[in-house]
């Protein structure tokens, strides 16, 4: 089939790639041009390439490939001159047929010649392909294709109509293909074909329904068993990478571990929002005692202050404790500004907690006014969540000589996912055995038995051995 030869030369059969979706047969021929939406080409360029070459053209503008034909990339590219089997149903058909080297087969319906293709590469130069098509226009074209492709010595074409006129075989067949409009009116003939010797097998493609029927019907009439129905569909499957899973163990570690920091990050929200409480009252008392020993307007009333020195006194703690009061019926929550640092582990890190805890307590030994206690600003990168998730992840990292923490590969495994999208034609291939006839060597032994029956004297018998005759 084909050249097998390392490059092309002059009358050989090639495929064109252009683009996945855009493949075409060629017969190099010198002197004529090969013209694409990728450039132009001259096919006497062509001759001496080696196959699988990636040849650019004479503009510039693109290239294409030149790849040696084989039945895969025949099937992509041949001219239809009628619906062909693709590569699914021809490889589900050649297992299902058990065709291999050197086996026997009868394709009725040649068409395009998809499937004729791949068998006579399958069954080899000691098998043998009968092909029968009964269009004369497609049976002229398959001859002058398998003539081309040098198939002659494996396939035999003929211009037939097997419906009525049968099969030029008898008995030496080992598989059959009916690709006809009504494959039950062949059934019979495809019975004489096939081999008495040992189990054979038939393959019938309709793409209706009722085909299957009636041709189900005619197996089961002609003595077929073994009646299988498939629907060949193909469903494409995602392939990729996700990181591995993590152990149960590690994931419960993380999780105590992430609870721990969570408590204890709750735990000095509440102390210092205790000290700037505490640090904020003192503050309050100690401007009501600035006031009543200051000279002013009049002495303070002893019931208290008025809403004005109130006021006032409630101003002056917020501009110089830089604190946020919100009161509510029941509770007083006091919000506290984190201060805005240059890594995620200061926050953390007791010593800083101490040090501003300690600046919100010590009261200030100026009689003038109280000094601001140090405001905290929230950093708007940062996730508390996600730091007390991933606490446990600082600091694993090695260190290179630098002292840079290095990434750690994270290693991930590959995960398939069949996508819902079903692509192929519909059509529907049935298939039955033959069984080898066993019914002559039971008649023969019936016989024998109704013959002893009626006369026991004209039936021998092995004789038994006896004392006077030596053993």
């Amino acid at each position: 089939m084909w050249s097998d030869a390392r490059q092309v030369a002059a009358g050989d059969t090639v495929i064109i790639w252009l683009t996945r979706d855009q493949v075409q047969p060629l017969v190099i021929t010198p002197g004529k041009d090969f013209n694409t939406k990728f450039g132009n080409f001259r096919q006497q360029d062509f001759i001496g390439v080696p196959y699988g070459s990636k040849v650019p053209s004479r503009t510039g503008r693109g290239f294409i490939h030149i790849l040696r034909p084989t039945p895969e990339l025949w099937t992509i590219a041949l001219p239809h001159r009628t619906q062909i089997l693709y590569l699914a149903d021809i490889a589900f058909i050649t297992s299902h047929l058990n065709i291999r080297h050197g086996s026997k087969v009868i394709e009725a319906g040649t068409g395009s010649a998809s499937f004729s293709h791949s068998v006579a590469r399958t069954i080899g130069s000691s098998g043998r392909l009968h092909s029968y098509e009964f269009h004369e226009a497609r049976y002229i074209k398959a001859k002058e294709e398998f003539t081309r492709h040098g198939m002659d010595d494996v396939v035999t074409l003929q211009h037939r109509n097997v419906c009525k006129d049968g099969f030029t075989v008898v008995d030496e067949v080992d598989s059959v293909f009916l690709d006809l409009p009504a494959p039950w009116e062949a059934v019979e003939h495809a019975k004489r074909a096939l081999r008495k010797d040992r189990v054979t097998r038939i393959c019938c493609f309709s793409p209706c329904m009722e085909q299957v029927l009636r041709t189900v019907s005619a197996l089961n009439e002609a003595g077929f068993t073994d009646i299988t129905m498939y629907e060949t569909l193909l469903r494409p499957i995602e392939v990729f990478q996700t990181p591995a899973l993590q152990s149960i163990a590690g994931v419960s570690e993380k999780l105590k571990k992430s609870e721990v920091k969570r408590e204890e990050k709750r735990l000095r929200q509440i102390a210092a929002n205790k000290a700037a409480a505490a640090a904020l009252a003192g503050a309050k008392r100690k401007r009501d005692d600035d006031g009543e020993v200051g000279d002013g307007d009049g002495a303070v009333a002893e019931d208290g202050p008025d809403e004005g020195d109130a006021t006032a006194a409630s101003t002056h703690a917020s501009t110089h404790a830089s604190k946020k009061i919100k009161t509510s019926d029941t509770t007083t929550t006091t919000i506290i500004k984190e201060e805005d640092t240059t890594t995620t582990d200061a926050l953390a890190d007791d010593d800083v907690e101490m040090d501003v805890t300690a600046s919100l307590l010590v009261p200030s030994t100026s009689t003038s006014t109280p000094t601001p206690t140090p405001m905290l600003q929230p950093n708007p990168s940062r996730n508390p969540k996600a730091e007390a998730e991933a606490g446990d992840g600082e600091g694993e990292g090695e260190k290179d000589g630098d002292g840079e923490g290095a990434p750690i590969p994270i290693p991930k495994i590959n995960v398939s996912k069949a996508l819902p999208e079903v692509r192929g034609h519909t059509s529907y291939l049935t298939f039955a055995c033959l069984v080898p006839n066993l019914l002559p060597n039971t008649t023969a032994t019936t016989k024998t038995t109704n013959l002893a029956a009626a006369d026991p004297s004209s039936v021998e018998h092995p004789k038994s051995a006896s004392a006077e005759e030596p053993i």
